[in-house]
């Protein structure tokens, strides 16, 4: 049969024309679908944390290593779907290709506000449900910077915050929550050297911004928060316990006869000189912070205590230089359980002072 080209141009033109159309529409919807879903209000997005494990606890930079799985869930109703038409109850997009590419859909952007250095992303993960209810599921390493209170060191307890923020949408087109359903750490796994971890609890934050032109932006955050508690035993085995033995022993010069001033104060200056020695090494495993803390407070008292010794043989050896040999041996028994005293109530102040206040 043949086909005029007259024929051929009536019949192509309609068909060009629809596929011009069609293809129009779908790009259109494709654009449309990468705006947020329209509500009534701003869209609530569910946030969840699963804390895999703590890698690092840094005190003196204070940052707090993790790795964990941050899930998102929220509902666009122009994603909903068929089951019997898809053949599925689930559309799984798994991997950055199949969500880069594939998936198709506005999704939030979070952002780990206190990071400190690199966030990694290792996998990611987004399940559509019937009914347009998405879980967005990926998988982080990152270094959050955390507020925390070293004066109690051994003996303190820090509570750790990771705050998460949505990129580029204020509280009047995003509202993170917290999903505790969706909270939880792994108490098998998450282990830190020296630390105990705590339940992880989620909270809403809304902050208030203001812009350079003035314009005062509200925003919504989700902050994860732990506690965690150290273990003084290391300190205790390696620091403390050392040191009370070292201070002890100096006070072996309060039994020296006065005559032997020579010997008492070698003993004193070398106990001194140990301290200063032990302290230089333990600064290593100390965080390198300007404030006092109950451990720095108790070395500067032990080396002090030390030096008040070195006081005390200087003035039984011109005691003894004078002929009162008595009141250098009155001297020496005093000592004998001033010093312990003054040690132990010293250390016990020490303490208090920095846990009462």
């Amino acid at each position: 049969m043949r086909i005029s080209f007259g024929t051929t141009r009536r019949t192509i033109a309609p068909l060009l024309a629809l596929f011009i159309l069609s293809s129009a529409g779908r790009a259109a919807g494709q654009i449309a679908l990468q705006s947020p879903p329209p509500t009534d209000g701003p869209v609530p997005v569910q946030v969840g944390l699963n804390l895999i494990d703590v890698v690092e606890i840094d005190d003196s930079h204070k940052t707090v290593e993790f790795e964990a799985i941050l899930t998102l869930l929220w509902t666009d109703e122009r994603l909903r779907f068929d089951p019997l038409e898809v053949g599925t109850d689930e559309i799984v997009y798994q991997g950055d290709y199949q969500f880069s590419e594939i998936g198709t859909g506005w999704w939030p952007q979070l952002f780990l506000r206190n990071a400190s250095g690199t966030y990694e992303r290792q996998g990611i993960l987004l399940r559509l449900s019937p009914d347009g209810t998405l879980r967005y599921e990926e998988e982080i390493r990152a270094t959050a910077e955390v507020e925390m209170d070293l004066r109690r060191i051994p003996f303190d307890v820090q509570e750790f915050d990771l705050i998460f923020e949505p990129l580029g949408f204020d509280a009047s087109e995003v509202v993170l929550e917290p999903a505790p359903d969706w909270t939880s750490v792994r108490s098998d796994n998450v282990s830190v050297k020296q630390w105990s971890l705590g339940m992880i609890t989620g909270s809403q934050l809304e902050d208030a911004v203001l812009m350079k032109s003035g314009r005062v932006m509200v925003v919504t955050a989700v902050a994860f928060s732990f506690p965690a508690e150290r273990n003084p035993g290391f300190l205790l085995r390696v620091i403390v316990i050392p040191l009370l033995i070292l201070v002890a022993l100096s006070w072996s010069v309060f039994w020296m006869a006065t005559s032997q001033l020579s010997d008492r104060m070698a003993i004193s200056f070398l106990g001194i000189l140990t301290v200063v020695a032990f302290q230089i090494v333990v600064s290593e495993m100390l965080p390198r912070i300007p404030n006092f803390t109950i451990l720095s407070s108790f070395l500067l008292f032990s080396y002090l205590l030390l030096v008040a010794s070195v006081v005390e043989n200087l003035r039984v050896g011109a005691l003894d230089q004078a002929g009162r040999f008595e009141a250098g041996n009155r001297l020496d028994r005093r000592c004998r359980w001033l010093f312990p005293l003054i040690f132990l109530v010293g250390n016990v102040v020490i303490v208090l002072f920095y846990f009462v206040t």
